[in-house]
């Protein structure tokens, strides 16, 4: 795994989450800053919403947004203009169990996939509280999987018969198989990095004894899943769970999600920070990083 190169991309912000690549721009959730931006392709930024806690990022067939908003267990539905035509109470869905939203995955027909974490302050971070919330295009949205330990990134499979979904606690990351009416069936193991709870694998550059903790995604055309892992760097990770590649951060910055996108299909975007405690509402600090990877995004 030979170190590769990475470049700082954009402004600083609070807190980078979600990057996606869309239309010739990037697309990112400042989670602590409070807004969404996009970036051209040369990092120039322009304000799309501001909003409380945006996290996931997707788009309807007729190029509306779907955007997460975390604390108030919502998903607003955006116009190309910037408009909020539709919001999405989700709440309900979860009785009184505490928790927030978090990340996004949207089919090309339209059916949205979002993760609820249950708050582990309240619960402690055994409890596999985690739930993955289907969005139908028309219908109400019902939860479609229980049981998960922190859900976080979720990526689509190339040819979307499989919502793939990173258990942070575990670490692990969950298959589950997609329905004709976009329900989820047969959850099982698409990739397990470490057989302990405790997150430690058996070593191997990058890792050595560190704590995977796996969060924001993305797919390549070859089905592998590129994770950020918090407390390492990007790993690319193939079905079953071997790391094949890793990109690590200069001066130690942790990293929190990741993207693969660009003009040609092969650029990394990489979220970047030192933390991600609620002080960063103060702090702009965060930092967007991209580096060149061979598989292009499907």
């Amino acid at each position: 795994m030979a170190q590769r190169a990475t470049s700082a991309f954009g402004p600083t912000a609070h807190f980078y989450e979600c990057p996606r690549w869309r239309a010739g721009r990037w697309w990112v959730s400042d989670m602590r800053g409070e807004a969404v931006y996009s970036f051209s392709a040369e990092g120039e930024a322009r304000v799309e919403i501001e909003m409380a806690r945006p996290a996931g990022l997707g788009w309807l067939p007729d190029g509306k947004l779907l955007v997460v908003s975390m604390d108030a267990r919502l998903v607003l539905q955006v116009s190309p203009t910037g408009q909020v035509e539709k919001t999405i109470d989700l709440g309900p869905l979860f009785g009184e169990t505490k928790g927030f939203l978090n990340d996004m995955a949207v089919t090309k027909a339209g059916h949205a996939y979002v993760g609820f974490d249950a708050d582990f302050h309240a619960y402690g971070p055994d409890a596999d509280l985690g739930m993955v919330v289907h969005l139908p295009p028309d219908g109400r949205p019902g939860v479609v999987a229980e049981g998960l330990a922190f859900p976080n990134g979720m990526v689509l499979t190339p040819d979307e018969s499989t919502l793939v979904v990173a258990e942070t606690m575990q670490p692990r990351l969950a298959g589950f198989a997609i329905g004709r009416d976009g329900g989820l069936t047969a959850r099982g193991p698409w990739g397990v990095l470490a057989p302990k709870r405790d997150g430690r694998p058996a070593g191997g550059p990058p890792l050595g004894d560190k704590r995977v903790q796996l969060d924001g995604c993305a797919m390549d055309a070859e089905g592998f899943v590129w994770a950020a892992d918090v407390n390492t760097g990007c790993l690319r990770i193939a079905p079953g769970g071997e790391i094949v590649d890793a990109i690590v951060l200069p001066d130690g910055l942790r990293t929190f999600a990741c993207g693969l996108g660009g003009p040609d299909g092969r650029t990394l975007m990489i979220c970047g920070a030192d933390d991600n405690f609620a002080d960063r509402t103060s702090r702009r600090e965060a930092q967007l990083f991209t580096a060149q990877v061979e598989v292009a995004a499907p």
